[in-house]
């Protein structure tokens, strides 16, 4: 949940800036105002450097409107409320899609009001953001999923998801593969061309000659040295080296 807003506040007057900051501070403590500024083209720089959620905008001013402050700005991903004394902007501030629009002199309640709309519209923003990111994660995942990798062979080139390798086994510059089903594979590459390749899908390199798929580790047998079970029953050897770092990774 948003605790605080970053506001910025553009007027050509001071001492209307200088009482809403007033204000907030009095009655909307939620708002940190991260800075202020009294014309268009100054206060263009100061959102584009803050980055505020919430400008609070006057829409009258000297040379450029408001309107035209926001027409500059390239994708704006701010909440905008207008504070203005003249009400025949309004409908022009409902065509910006304005959070709200103040009138002066400000009444503590419509400030209030218009507050609280920027605090609920950021804490949707943020559970939209978390739910883009789970998405993501999701869409991430079930690409991985898909992936195959291609296992050059003597005959043929074999495409094998990563799930279906239970471990690999270098021989000189050859390396063994097997796959669930009993299934075995030779490749004439050397086995550390794949360590880097199926790190990310869980395989952890044990061994100099070996490289094995964590989900199809039965356990940890303690003696002479310390090997892997694997689920096809075969031991394979942990190096003194790599005991350390194996151990680190079976604890996730």
């Amino acid at each position: 949940m948003v605790d605080l807003i970053r506001a910025v506040i553009v007027d050509d007057e001071p001492n209307n800036v200088a009482n809403l900051v007033q204000l907030l501070g009095k009655h909307c403590p939620q708002v940190v105002v991260a800075g202020s500024t009294y014309d268009v083209s100054s206060a263009r720089e100061l959102i584009l450097s803050e980055k505020p959620d919430l400008v609070f905008l006057d829409i009258s001013m000297p040379g450029q409107t408001g309107f035209d402050l926001l027409r500059s700005i390239p994708a704006p991903d701010f909440d905008v409320i207008f504070v203005t004394a003249f009400n025949q902007y309004g409908i022009q501030a409902v065509k910006f899609s304005a959070l709200d629009y103040i009138l002066k002199p400000i009444d503590i309640r419509e400030l209030r009001e218009a507050v609280a709309k920027a605090l609920e519209r950021q804490n949707l923003r943020q559970k939209n953001g978390q739910l883009e990111n789970l998405l993501s994660l999701l869409k991430h995942r079930q690409e991985k999923e898909e992936h195959r990798i291609a296992l050059p062979g003597s005959r043929e080139t074999r495409f094998v998801h990563p799930a279906q390798i239970v471990r690999c086994e270098a021989s000189n510059n050859y390396t063994h593969f097997f796959l669930s089903g009993n299934e075995k594979w030779v490749v004439s590459r050397p086995i550390f061309e794949y360590e880097e390749l199926l790190g990310e899908y869980g395989f952890l390199r044990c061994h100099q000659s070996h490289l094995v798929n964590r989900k199809f580790i039965r356990s940890w047998v303690k003696e002479d040295g310390g090997c892997l079970l694997m689920e096809d029953g075969a031991l394979i050897p942990i190096s003194r080296q790599k005991r350390e770092q194996v151990r680190q990774a079976l604890r996730h």
